[in-house]
């Protein structure tokens, strides 16, 4: 039988849209909008530290990072994103979400100011400093996902949930537009204070030595949003879910989210007690009653966010396809360091537009309509017509530029308007609230695992089959186009793993994880 739902649980559940709201949007969001500004920021100024540490004198190019230290600089953040999603996740379980809230906001911006103090003697001591503060940055990074998206999860009302969730996420691609903005300012302000020919007409000169505060100013300029969102994170209250479900404090539940409800609300002590001594609210992660009731939803979050992060990050595969082909980045050569950087962040900024944020907040609009499962299944369905329509006839897209600029701008609108953010929201409403944060950095941690194999393993593989024709340092692989395909089957079977999990559209997080049934109640719902 359903148990009767507490009265400051349900007070939040039928809570009217009001400004706590959007103040914890707000917060939690700009947390996001940090996260993706220092994970994305890195690709801005690659180009220009290759130059700075690795051009070599007479050569007819500028230097570029070699593929290890490439590899090496703009992953070892996803390393530690992914071990940050698991540690901060279960320790948001066991302490608390707010607690492990403010660590995490510390970790970044220390690290973020870090990054931009990276020293060293010698190039490779330099990458090195910066790859040791950029792990750290991501470890703190990592802890944001499950954490803000639980907060959001026991904060929100049950009819607008998915969308503030969503809306939290969707920061990411204000985050992403506005690395590019930050990286436009400060490349143009030194192309102006420092005039330098292109490599093409002084190699020597077309790097200045004040080309080294470019990129160490664009990384730090990160930790400003995290800093500004500090001081309100940790004048939040702990969530209601948390101090009655879990620490059982039913007292402190009530008067903390009366005075953020304005409301009055019974304590509720003897039914807190009551719950917490049900079998069906102490199973733990590893247990048979888990794997029973939440092994296939578990499945389903994880597999689905693997495989959507494959697909994402691999847009660098032919992100510079594109670029090239419509003339926003230019050949190398051409340019001088910073004006390559501003080139670089141009052309971010415009996809971001075009592209990446119009899909996020197309699913803040839709979702608590749609339901997760429709977007979800709509968006890899998609994602799939669009990648093979890329893939199949790849070389005619070589002569048809704006065709293929097309198919490019809307598999990634697909993936926002679909995928990626719903592999964010579901995972914070369908498991029960002790295992809520370790579960939810159990899925993201998955999705991370998908994001290195996307960005490095197919960065490998989708090199030219003829040695001659690879990038420099690279050896040979299968090629673009079978690369293409691969990851166009990839979003099929993302398709296929989506039917794990279940629809949560409209009910109170107790029903959609099944924390409302009694002992004995049986089978999970699924789709």
């Amino acid at each position: 039988m359903a148990r009767d739902q507490l009265q400051v649980l349900n007070a939040l559940d039928v809570a009217k849209t009001q400004l706590y709201h959007f103040t914890t949007i707000v917060i939690a969001g700009m947390g996001f909008f940090t996260d993706a500004y220092d994970l994305f920021s890195i690709s801005l100024v690659a180009k220009l530290l290759g130059r700075l540490y690795y051009t070599k004198p007479g050569a007819p190019k500028p230097g570029v990072l070699p593929p290890s230290i490439s590899s090496s600089v703009t992953g070892v953040a996803l390393v530690g994103t992914l071990i940050g999603q698991l540690f901060f996740g279960w320790l948001g379980d066991k302490m608390g979400r707010k607690k492990v809230y403010g660590l995490t906001l510390i970790i970044m911006i220390i690290c973020a100011v870090a990054s931009g103090f990276s020293f060293g003697h010698t190039p490779k001591g330099v990458m090195a400093s910066l790859c040791f503060f950029r792990f750290w940055l991501g470890f703190g990074i990592g802890g944001d996902y499950p954490l803000s998206a639980t907060i959001m999860a026991e904060y929100a009302n049950k009819k607008t949930r998915g969308a503030f969730i969503a809306a939290v996420f969707a920061m990411q691609g204000m985050g992403i537009l506005f690395s590019g903005i930050i990286s436009l300012v400060v490349s143009t302000a030194f192309d102006r204070k420092y005039p330098t020919p292109t490599y093409e007409q002084n190699p020597g000169l077309s790097t200045p030595p004040e080309a080294d505060y470019v990129w160490r100013i664009v990384l730090m300029f990160g930790a400003l949003p995290a800093a500004l969102t500090f001081y309100w994170r940790m004048k939040m209250p702990e969530t209601a879910r948390y101090t009655a479900l879990i620490a059982k404090n039913a007292k402190q539940a009530a008067a903390d989210m009366g005075r953020v409800l304005n409301v009055d609300l019974e304590a509720e002590e003897e039914k807190v007690e009551k719950i917490s001594k049900g079998k069906s609210n102490n199973f733990g992660l590893f247990s048979r009653e888990f794997l029973r009731r939440h092994g296939l939803h578990l499945f389903g979050t994880t597999s689905t966010w693997f495989l959507l992060d494959i697909a994402f990050y691999s847009q660098n595969l032919f992100q510079k396809d594109v670029l090239s082909a419509i003339g926003w980045i230019p050949p190398a050569k051409t340019m001088n360091g910073i004006h390559e950087v501003f080139r670089i962040a141009k052309a971010q900024t415009l996809i971001a537009l075009c592209s990446t944020v119009p899909g996020y907040w197309f699913t803040v609009a839709f979702i608590d309509i749609m339901g997760r499962f429709a977007i979800q299944l709509m968006g890899f369905f998609f994602m799939t017509v669009f990648m093979f329509a890329v893939a199949i006839p790849y070389d005619h897209w070589k002569t048809h530029h704006l065709g293929f600029v097309m198919m490019y701008a809307l598999t990634f609108f697909f993936a926002n308007f679909g995928p990626n953010a719903t592999t964010f929201v579901v995972p914070a409403e369908i498991f029960p609230a002790r295992l809520r944060s370790t579960c939810h950095g159990i899925s993201a941690a998955a999705g991370k695992a998908g994001a290195i194999i996307g960005a490095y393993g197919f960065l490998y593989a989708a090199q030219n089959q003829d040695k001659a024709k690879t990038d420099a340092g690279y050896p040979p692989g299968i090629g673009i186009k079978n690369a293409l395909i691969i990851l166009g089957c990839i979003n099929a079977l993302g398709m296929i793993c989506t039917f794990a999990v279940p629809e949560s559209k409209g009910k109170s997080l107790e029903e959609a994880s099944q924390e409302t049934f009694g002992d004995d109640d049986d089978e999970p719902e699924g789709v």
